[in-house]
């Protein structure tokens, strides 16, 4: 890699000044601005402490003796600020990627291996079986599950699953609410409303159990609008059948004979505030009954069965709740280290500059099927993709309705609509790549050849900090400036126009491979597909 190179190269600058410092402890970074080079490195300012040296004399210091080397792949050093080394590369190293990711191809390039075979099981969405989606579930579920794809292509053996809270009190009122609006009766106190629980009520047979069917047609109506966006998951639990297997009583009596449960005030309570949460937690309320807590508990003693690092994507309303059960997890000997809950924000859709505020249909909440009919599940996914899950997100319909290039989503399914294309008319011209190897890369000299290549350089390193960061809206925005880089070079790098010379238009044809390779596996990590055609 050429970080590496570059990193031996400090080091061995500093060799030459009688100082030992190894390769890796020089970091090397791309700068924000593209200005100031295509690497850089502060390590003349790290040094500088050590070495009671001003830092930007030794880095001009550096600077030369690196120059002195002669590697070719170095066009230009320059020391800026205090002391940062600035590399600008000669396009050498950029036809280097390109032949990287031709050889390599979509399975193989940009795989980064830090997962080296570890299990994490990754829950998320997980609603109650109550009604239809709400907005926010949809963008935790399309988070979830490209960030499952990326933990995959980074080497994790993955596990995804979708928790079903069956039984309680809630799903006994929606039984209940769905009988009184089929019978034409009066809702129960605090009973589901909405004119999606008419429609459903209309749909149940006489000789339905309600509350199993309600069940069953909710989370069908979930399954449905997840499916549409291409959101899939290895398994789905269910709390009504861990409960009957006595997993709770298992989990209480584990924590009771570890010295974690207290019997008073006529409860059996747990001392999680031990362990950082601010209060105790009752396991078993007075009258008997275990609170929602314990279940929850014995269910994800369980989740370490089917993976080492057990993670948790949350509602924005579930910040109490992450303490607890680390603390419980902690109590029943799992390395605290071991489970991660990620809080996912909520997301406000807007149409005709207006808020959209409640759903016709339930009245209370607005669904991701007005989002998904509004603008398609592929628009849908991507859109909610393109933020950090911990940021509250805005969602302009109008935007993503439009053909423009305002419109993130069209942006990038025009730039692979455009590789196909330039690939159909090859094809009816009857011209076809030569092999790579009897092509010649180094015309590739044009800035915005060379910034697709840039673009596709950097593809490895986003994968592993999207995985490291828990973070698809890595690879969202590394699409979009792929998407950019790509438009430019169409506008300004004719392919198959008669005047273009037979070298470069072959190695522009194998350009717009690598171009399309590089969109496969972004918009593969994304869990969303693209248009050969618009």
């Amino acid at each position: 890699m050429i970080t590496e190179v570059l990193a031996q190269a400090l080091a061995d600058s500093f060799r030459d000044l009688h100082i030992e410092i190894a390769a890796t402890d020089v970091q090397m970074e791309r700068p924000a601005a593209r200005e100031h080079g295509d690497w850089s490195s502060n390590v003349a300012l790290v040094m500088s402490k050590r070495l009671e040296r001003n830092p930007r004399e030794l880095a001009t210091e550096l600077a030369k003796i690196v120059e002195s080397q002669g590697l070719n792949v170095i066009k230009e050093i320059e020391v800026a600020g205090p002391g940062f080394i600035n590399f600008y590369l000669s396009p050498q190293w950029l036809h280097d990627v390109l032949i990287d990711v031709l050889t390599q191809g979509e399975h193989n390039y940009a795989r980064p291996t830090v997962g080296d075979g570890a299990s994490i099981n990754l829950e998320f969405v997980s609603a109650n079986p109550t009604g239809p989606l709400h907005a926010g579930g949809g963008r935790w579920g399309a988070y979830g599950d490209s960030l499952a794809r990326i933990f995959r292509r980074c080497g994790y053996r993955t596990f995804t699953e979708y928790y079903v809270n069956d039984r309680g009190i809630q799903t006994e009122l929606f039984g209940a609410s769905l009988v009184a609006r089929r019978d034409g009766g009066e809702l129960p106190e605090d009973g589901y409303a909405g004119e999606y629980v008419a429609e459903w009520a209309r749909e149940m047979p006489d000789e339905a159990e309600p509350v199993a069917w309600g069940q069953e047609r909710a989370l069908k109506d979930v399954q449905d609008s997840l499916a549409s966006m291409n959101v899939t998951f290895d398994h789905w639990a269910s709390e009504k059948a861990l409960v009957e297997s006595g997993a709770m009583e298992e989990v209480v009596d584990l924590l009771r004979d570890s010295g974690w449960v207290d019997d008073r005030d006529g409860a059996t309570w747990l001392r999680t505030s031990e362990f950082g949460d601010e209060k105790d937690r009752v396991l078993i309320k007075s009258d008997g009954e275990p609170t929602y807590f314990v279940p929850d508990i014995a269910y994800h003693n369980q989740k370490f069965d089917r993976g080492e690092l057990v993670i948790d994507v949350l509602g924005a309303d579930h910040h109490g709740y992450v303490p607890r059960m680390a603390a419980a997890m902690k109590m029943l000997g799992h390395p605290s280290d071991r489970y991660e809950a990620i809080i996912g924000q909520n997301v406000t859709l807007v149409r005709n500059g207006e808020e959209i505020k409640l759903s016709k249909r339930t009245g209370t909440m607005v669904e991701v099927s007005e989002l998904i009919e509004a603008v398609g599940p592929d628009v849908a996914r991507f859109a909610y993709l393109l933020q950090s899950i911990d940021t509250r997100q805005t969602i302009d319909i109008d935007v993503l309705s439009s053909e423009a290039n305002e419109n993130p989503v069209y942006y990038v399914q025009y730039a692979h609509a455009r590789i196909a294309a330039v690939s159909r008319e090859a094809t009816n011209r009857g011209i076809s790549r030569r092999p790579v190897d009897a092509m010649d890369v180094t015309v590739l000299q044009h800035e915005r050849e060379l910034e697709i290549l840039r673009c596709l350089s950097t593809l490895p390193e986003i994968v592993e900090f999207a995985a490291r960061d828990r973070a698809p809206h890595r690879v969202a925005t590394w699409i979009r400036e792929l998407a950019a880089a790509f438009h430019g070079f169409y506008h300004d790098c004719p392919v198959l126009r008669s005047d273009v010379a037979a070298e470069i238009q072959q190695a522009r044809l194998w350009l717009v491979e690598t171009a399309r390779i590089g969109f496969a596996i972004g918009l593969d990590l994304l869990g969303i597909t693209a248009p050969e055609e618009m």
